[in-house]
């Protein structure tokens, strides 16, 4: 396929996989952040032919949203007004004691949709319902959602509104690199020997295909870690892994864009302009790590009224996670699913006791999918 299968060159991975052996000269461990990016890396084993520690961060929205937030969309779905819409990758996230999934076979009206706009138009469709859409995910979907909103005001939809659980990378990116280092659960290093100790990062190239990566270059010199902006496929990774191994060779600490072909300094200004109109920046709770400071997205006071939470009543449930589940230290990055005893046992993708099992980008679900299992461990 054009514009795909060149990017799958066998030929040329090898050479990019000779060419990070041969400059790097210490193991550095190196976080992508990003679940499409880690799902790349594990299925294609990119991990195990360099000499670098791949650390897989909280790039999946899907996992990284919160466990109360999930169970607001389950007592929101169970209304019998309300037309429950949202992506199917949401679906069989685990709440507290149940998903969207199971609400569904109980009776609830829970639609999947392909854009936020069906929802929309849904409430047009059908005005003695309301109608709520799940809005979800990092920056990539947020202008969508805006546009939503937006659309949703213009037509004078009082029937429609938005359950918001939005994140930011980069504050997630400071708070990773804020943590104490080298630490498990149990305030020792994991048996994978992973820690959070991250000397760059790959970011995520549809994240800076809207935001660009002028938030970045901060951090880049704040905390002297180099920053390359990545796509997905096999030669993307490797080649932005070597773009990171020779900066940290060299001693320098630059954001760089590896993935040129989709993204520019300044992102697309048009899809930042309607987050901004419809979006403020505030504290945002992430599953399993906690609450960060000014890392995600609330609806600005003039939205206000479309914030299905505030709606339903639901902003004041709260969730305690399953004791069995690690997901807190996969989305760290200070341990792996090799490091969780449940992890392929009781933990699979057709029962999943937590999100990184669940989505196509979680972390779990990318070890399971490659048949990594914990007896590699010994």
């Amino acid at each position: 396929m054009k514009y795909l299968a060149e990017y799958r060159d066998p030929v040329l991975a090898r050479r990019l996989v000779a060419e990070i052996r041969a400059a790097a000269t210490r193991p550095w461990s190196i976080m992508e952040v990003c679940g499409g990016q880690t799902h790349t890396i594990v299925r294609q084993g990119i991990d195990e032919l360099i000499p670098v520690r791949m650390v897989h961060g909280p790039g999946c929205p899907v996992c990284v949203t919160p466990l109360a937030t999930i169970d607001r969309a389950l007592a929101i779905a169970a209304r019998p007004e309300v037309i429950f819409t949202s992506f199917g990758d949401m679906l069989r996230v685990p709440g507290s004691g149940a998903d969207l999934l199971s609400a569904k076979a109980r009776g609830a009206d829970v639609r999947v949709v392909y854009s936020p706009l069906d929802a929309v138009r849904l409430a047009a469709a059908h005005p003695d319902r309301q109608v709520v859409f799940f809005a979800v995910g990092f920056e990539t979907t947020a202008p969508a959602n805006a546009m939503a909103v937006l659309c949703a005001a213009e037509e004078r939809l009082d029937n429609f509104s938005v359950l918001v659980s939005h994140v930011l990378v980069p504050p997630a990116m400071t708070a990773i690199m804020e943590s104490a280092s080298g630490r498990g659960r149990d305030g020792g290093r994991s048996p994978t020997g992973v820690g959070n100790s991250i000397d760059a990062f790959l970011a995520a190239g549809h994240v800076c295909a809207v935001m660009g990566w002028t938030e970045y270059e901060p951090l880049a010199l704040r905390y002297r870690v180099p920053i390359v902006v990545t796509g997905f496929e096999p030669l993307d990774l490797l080649e932005g892994i070597l773009m990171a191994v020779r900066q940290l060779e060299e001693g320098r600490f630059e954001v760089e864009n590896q993935y040129a072909r989709a993204v520019r300094r300044t992102g697309n200004t048009f899809a930042q302009d309607a987050v901004r109109r419809v979006f403020r920046v505030g504290d945002q709770t992430w599953r399993g790590i906690g609450e960060i400071p000014a890392s995600g997205l609330v609806l600005a006071p003039e939205f206000i009224d479309y914030d299905a939470a505030l709606r339903f009543g639901v902003g004041g449930v709260s969730a305690d996670e399953n004791p069995d589940c690690i997901a807190g230290d996969i989305l760290r990055g200070t341990g792996t699913p090799l490091d969780c005893a449940a992890y392929g046992t009781v933990c699979t993708p057709r029962r999943p006791l937590g999100a990184p099992m669940v989505s196509a980008e979680g972390t779990c679900a990318a070890f399971h999918n490659a048949g990594r299992t914990r007896q590699e461990m010994s």
